[in-house]
């Protein structure tokens, strides 16, 4: 429980008034995913696209705390199978920036990170749930609950599926919040708040020239996640410069340090996000300022990590300033690809037999200021979510050399931080026309 709040009751019940959106669907589209049969290949792909939004007064008339945002809320595609297009298929109207997505296994509920550090007179974001039909994509709002801190910039679930886990970027905070039956979420099982010595503005690693300063000014929590087998959870602390390492409890829902209960970065490189190979011992930390890649041993017996390899993510000739954002392990373990704000690049990497990286390529964005990308479920697509250019453009996957082809093909959605897949194929009830 977060003690912060005694009317709790009396602000859950006016987040979920606040975050009562409309969806603006469109029924040429909507029309013919009713038509979707089930486990055929030719029912519909969707594409989940989070954003920065502004507070939209026909849907959010009480006051946020928010940056001006060009995004509408959730913005909903139709993906093309064959050559990855995004066709608008709706918008789920937010006006309280839910830049993080992230769908349960059964594809049945969609969770966001609304980042705002206000809603009303509560100083701390919010998360919602939503329900997902199977048979045309559309979200139902199930509910909304305070965060556990300023500014969600992160949420995942925890492998049992029964706990979405929380980081809490402004507030310096992360939370575990039980999923019910039903997929609501309720309050907070616990809250972590970061403390520590704040690390230097200058990255140890800085490229040459660079002025890269964000979020060297107090704790920052950004990432948390579950290693693969649920029993330990990690978070990364930017202004802390370290990664935080709990034991999770899966039945009361609780974080405890563990023993070391983190692993220091060089002072000032500011960890941002990680993942770990599909192999689950191999696990790679992105720094925002410093512009690196660090390889980890991970030892999931005791939850322990241990540094190997140290690689820029950056061409040798860059100068200047840079500051890193999303990391992804392809889906096979052979590449690592690291995003690039300012140089708007996506740096490529070869994974070698003992982990280590090797650098394949930097490969244009075609956008500027390049937040967070992902793949199909396919893995042939690559799609990237420009923040400042307002698009989100598509790449073609070699799966062989790992780079990234460019599509020509450019959707335009205002702010996009984030995107996520959901194969409707597998749906269970089929709506016949």
């Amino acid at each position: 429980m977060n003690p912060r709040h005694p009317s709790r009751r009396e602000f859950l019940q006016t987040s979920v008034a606040l975050a009562g959106t409309t969806s603006l669907a469109l029924s040429p589209l909507t029309t013919g995913l009713l038509h979707a049969q089930s486990g055929s290949k030719d029912a519909p792909l969707m594409a989940y696209v989070g954003t920065f939004s502004s507070p939209l007064q026909d849907v959010l008339p009480t006051q946020v705390d928010l940056p001006p945002g060009n995004g509408r809320g959730i913005h909903l595609f139709q993906v093309d199978r064959s050559s990855g297009e995004l066709s608008p298929a709706g918008i789920h109207a937010m006006g309280t920036s839910p830049s993080c997505l992230v769908l349960n296994a059964a594809g049945t509920r969609l969770y966001s990170a609304n980042e705002t550090d206000r809603v009303g007179e509560a100083q701390e974001g919010t998360v919602s749930a939503f329900a997902v039909n199977r048979a045309t994509g559309q979200l139902e709002l199930l509910n909304t609950v305070p965060s556990g801190g300023a500014g969600p910039t992160y949420v995942s679930i925890h492998p049992s599926g029964k706990f979405l886990l929380v980081a809490n970027y402004f507030g310096g905070s992360v939370a575990v919040l039980p999923i019910m039956e039903d997929g609501r979420l309720g309050e907070a099982t616990d809250v972590k708040v970061d403390a520590g010595e704040i690390g230097p503005t200058r990255a140890t690693h800085a490229p040459p020239g660079s002025f890269a300063i964000s979020g060297h000014d107090r704790t920052h929590a950004h990432m948390i996640e579950a290693d693969p087998a649920g029993r330990f959870v990690l978070h990364v602390d930017l202004g802390l410069d370290k990664i935080f390492i709990w034991k999770f409890d899966p039945q009361n829902g609780t974080l405890t340090a563990n023993d070391p209960p983190a692993v220091s970065l060089p002072p000032g490189d500011g960890p941002r996000h990680f993942d770990f190979h599909p192999n689950g011992r191999w696990f790679y930390s992105i720094q925002e300022e410093g512009s690196t890649i660090v390889l980890f041993d991970y030892d999931a017996e005791n939850g322990r990590l241990e540094p190997r390899q140290t690689i820029s993510t950056l061409p040798p000739t860059f100068a200047g300033s840079n500051f890193c954002s999303e990391i992804l392990v392809s889906a096979d373990g052979k590449f690592v690809y690291a995003g690039n704000r300012l140089h708007d690049s996506v740096g490529i990497f070869a994974v070698g037999p003992d982990g280590e990286l090797s650098p394949v390529s930097n490969e244009w964005t075609r956008g500027n200021y390049p937040r967070s990308f992902n793949f199909d479920p396919s893995g042939q697509f690559f799609y990237c979510c420009n923040q400042r250019a307002d698009n989100v453009t598509l790449f073609k996957v070699n799966r062989e050399t790992g780079k990234l082809d460019f599509t020509e093909h450019y959707t335009p959605v205002g702010n996009p931080s984030s995107i996520v897949f959901l194969d409707l194929a597998s749906a269970l009830d089929v709506i016949e026309p």
